[in-house]
């Protein structure tokens, strides 16, 4: 694995204006990929494209109850060079039937917002691993059917749960598995 110091080393002799708060993002993308390998949920895994850069890895769920039991759903997770004062960018790279996530994989987690309305979007003092287990949670107790991304899901689920539960499973078989 790449060291700190060679690749605030290699930022500095690309780029000196970037060097400051690169530095800083990289800083805590050392001590954040630590802490989440020590505290990730039994169900998660953390898989980096490139061992040398820690700014893009993917996050794998396994979720072991609910809806979606059995699946096997990625997502592609973007540290750009603002963090910690923006959130990291987040893509569900699995299809599936969520209230929450669309089929093409846009994510509606309060934490991912810049500002949010109920006062839960992104703040510098969240980390990554905030946003490990809020993904985790969106299988289990974070549903929200109130105000859904994937309107279609959320209505099915309101007039008919076990049409919910079989088009649910439907997408696990076909998109969801290892």
């Amino acid at each position: 694995m790449i060291t700190l110091s060679q690749r605030l080393k290699r930022k500095a002799d690309n780029n000196e204006a970037t060097t400051s708060r690169a530095s800083i993002r990289d800083r805590l993308l050392v001590k954040e990929a630590q802490e989440m390998a020590q505290l990730l949920p039994s169900c998660c895994s953390i898989h980096y494209t490139n061992e040398h850069d820690l700014s893009r890895f993917m996050l794998v769920v396994k979720p072991a109850e609910g809806f979606w039991e059995g699946g096997t759903f990625r997502f592609d997770i973007c540290v750009t060079d603002e963090y910690n004062m923006v959130p990291p960018v987040v893509k569900c790279l699995t299809k599936l039937w969520h209230p929450n996530i669309t089929e093409s994989g846009e994510v509606c987690l309060s934490l991912l917002r810049r500002h949010s309305m109920d006062g839960m979007g992104w703040s510098p003092i969240r980390r990554l691993n905030d946003v490990v287990w809020g993904l985790n949670a969106l299988f289990t107790d974070l549903l929200n059917f109130e105000d859904p991304l994937n309107v279609e899901a959320a209505e099915m689920y309101r007039h008919s749960k076990e049409e919910f539960k079989m088009k649910v499973m439907e997408y696990v078989a076909s998109y969801a598995k290892d």
